[in-house]
């Protein structure tokens, strides 16, 4: 591109971010609050925020897993759950919780309410921003806390953390499996899809897009381009001016968004291993196809919903079962850098 031409796409996207942020401007007043406990943020701190909703059985092992890796408090939006998500959450010492009935999908799917959050308490901050169905970890999470790689990430002057969401399941059918609120989810999604993935650069915002794992072959084996984006950078050193531009896909500026080595080497990067798969997803597929809030064009996604719905089993000869960490940077899905 012309140096013309970088300088015009520069501006668009200085504009770009600027209607974000004053998008979630004006989605702060959907935002109810429910637990304030925001000013016993410390500083240096690691902040997790997310949106969610019905998710009181994943929260007991979400919650946990974070907490011991060295999340210090959560930012939490929930989207008008009925099962007991808000009470539960609002019970918790290190949870601020707000509340909202509008739509997850007109609000670029949590985007919005969460940009409002991050510019008020996240602010030179760590920031670790999940959906409930997603457990992060990263090279070495089982002897270091994430205080110890945020370190690392700051000197070598890196503000943001790349991560792979890999799809875990069971093997057998959905629904012929048993999980209770606590429970390692783990124990039944114990199975992934190691060696089918597609990755191309997105020159625009300077981001990787990667495809595959079990829903490009179970659900979108006839056209995999529309197969669920998986590559995401959901660690990042926040600055209120910084703002997500598709779920953690994406960010501006640009620079974030450049978590990998083009030059052939290795940058340290992570996996959101991901919870989707467990029991309820059958009844959750029903409900999500009924509201059409999960999708910004929610009809090219019927067939998958309904595929779900019909209780499969994601198992095949050729799926790999999790052991470690270790196990997935060998395969080339995390890397630990020069991280030693």
């Amino acid at each position: 591109m012309s140096r013309s031409g970088n300088l015009a796409l520069a501006y668009r996207l200085r504009w770009k971010r600027r209607r974000l942020l004053f998008r979630a401007l004006r989605k702060r007043r959907q935002l109810r609050p429910v637990q304030d406990r925001t000013a016993q943020i410390a500083p240096g701190d690691i902040l997790l925020a997310s949106t969610m909703r019905n998710e009181i059985i994943r929260l007991p092992h979400f919650l946990d897993h974070h907490r011991k890796l060295g999340i210090g408090h959560f930012l939490i939006v929930d989207n008008d759950s009925d099962d007991g998500t808000q009470g539960y959450l609002a019970r918790q010492p290190d949870v601020s919780l707000w509340s909202t009935r509008h739509s997850y999908r007109l609000s670029r799917f949590g985007v919005d309410w969460l940009t409002w959050l991050q510019i008020r308490h996240a602010h030179d901050h760590w920031c670790l921003t999940l959906d409930a169905d997603e457990i992060f970890v990263y090279p070495h999470h089982d002897t270091r806390p994430l205080q110890a790689l945020v370190s690392w990430l700051e000197q070598n002057r890196c503000r943001s953390f790349g991560a792979l969401m890999l799809d875990m399941y069971p093997k057998g059918r959905l629904s012929d499996q048993a999980y209770q609120p606590g429970d390692d989810p783990f124990a039944i999604l114990g199975w992934f899809d190691g060696g089918n993935y597609m990755i191309q650069r997105q020159p625009k915002l300077d981001n990787l897009w990667i495809q595959g794992g079990v829903r490009a072959r179970r659900f979108f084996a006839d056209d995999p381009r529309r197969a669920p984006t998986l590559s995401k950078t959901p660690l990042v050193k926040w600055n209120r001016r910084y703002a997500y531009v598709s779920s953690t896909h994406s960010l501006l500026p640009v620079r974030l968004n450049h978590v990998y080595d083009d030059q052939g080497g290795e940058k340290m990067s992570g996996v959101l291993l991901h919870t989707k798969f467990l029991p309820m997803v059958i009844e959750k597929s029903n409900e999500e196809k009924k509201r059409g809030e999960h999708f910004a064009n929610n009809a090219l996604y019927d067939g998958y919903y309904d595929d779900l719905a019909g209780n499969p089993d994601l198992w095949c000869e050729a799926s790999t079962r999790l052991i470690n960490w270790r196990q997935l940077e060998a395969m080339g899905l995390m890397s630990k850098g020069n991280w030693v």
